[in-house]
């Protein structure tokens, strides 16, 4: 496969999920902005952009949920807003269009032609539905119908890596907050988790079990573990290990670090620097991503693709 095409296919993964969790992470903020009225809007915002990698506004201007919803919901310019992800995703699709299902195409491109409608007409929580909409009909046209090939690994690559990266966003976003952030069980419907907490769990509801699962479960597909073995999974079936074993900057052996690192360290532990240990899956999912650039998308000419660094 080109390499430019792989290189679409890695970013397209990454764009939707962007779009998908960014909607999902934007809309529990403004719940929880409604719900205490005593809340402190000016710093919960810079908080919460400062988590999402976004400029912060002027120290003179107030960060309302308007600032928020401006930046991270319908600027399509910006990369790490819905709007400029689902525009990222479209173009890096008609990059790659000759080896993308027509059925795929037409989805992001439909996608990227209603979002102006969109915005003017919808409701920020009609708005964040769409989007969660559009980018569940994109993973099941993938997988109903795109080869098990280098095709698919690269997709799923780049899906993976975004997904532990937004969901360590996510978590962050929580323990920053504190008290007055939103509860776990927040979190959990955020990302379509807690009915399938609940079961896992047998009824059973505390916050010490929500991180549990958020984090660690093997057989949730948002969670932390989950997507980080879904990467290393992808990247073995890409290139298998030969006798040499992994090199240092691998990026499996970089998301391996990070895996065994929330893998094996006791739960009590790992909840008493959660703060830290989210930036930890950060920094391992931005180093696993230049790993990924250099292997398979090596270029000489100057970069212009929108990556991590948000």
């Amino acid at each position: 496969m080109l390499s430019r095409i792989a290189e679409s296919l890695f970013w397209i993964g990454r764009y939707v999920e962007r779009a998908d969790d960014t909607a999902r992470i934007v809309d529990a903020h403004l719940q929880y902005l409604l719900e205490d009225p005593w809340m402190e809007e000016d710093g919960a915002c810079r908080e919460l952009l400062a988590v999402m990698g976004a400029p912060p506004p002027p120290e003179d201007t107030e960060a309302t949920r308007t600032t928020v919803l401006d930046m991270l919901a319908y600027d399509r310019t910006a990369p790490g807003s819905i709007a400029g992800a689902l525009a990222a995703a479209r173009e890096n699709a008609r990059r790659a269009r000759e080896v993308l299902s027509s059925e795929l195409w037409e989805c992001l491109n439909s996608s990227w032609n209603a979002l102006p409608g969109r915005i003017r007409a919808s409701s920020p929580h009609e708005y964040f539905g769409w989007v969660r909409e559009r980018a569940a009909i994109v993973g099941g046209i993938t997988d109903a119908a795109t080869r098990r090939d280098d095709t698919l690994q690269f997709f799923l690559l780049g899906r993976s890596i975004e997904r532990a990266d937004m969901t360590a966003r996510l978590v962050t976003s929580h323990t920053l907050a504190g008290g007055s952030g939103p509860g776990w069980t927040t979190l959990l419907r955020s990302c379509g988790a807690h009915e399938a907490f609940l079961r896992t769990y047998r009824g059973r509801d505390s916050e010490a079990l929500a991180a549990e699962f958020l984090l660690l479960d093997r057989l949730f597909p948002r969670s932390v573990l989950f997507s980080l073995e879904q990467a290393e999974r992808c990247l073995g079936r890409l290139a298998p290990i030969d006798g040499r074993g992994l090199g240092e900057e691998d990026a499996r052996k970089v998301l391996g670090r990070v895996r065994s690192r929330l893998e094996y360290q006791p739960l009590l532990s790992l909840l008493g620097s959660l703060t830290d240990e989210m930036v930890a899956v950060q920094e391992g999912c931005s180093e696993a991503s230049d790993a990924i650039r250099l292997r398979y998308f090596p270029s000489d000419v100057a970069e212009d693709w929108i990556g991590d660094r948000l």
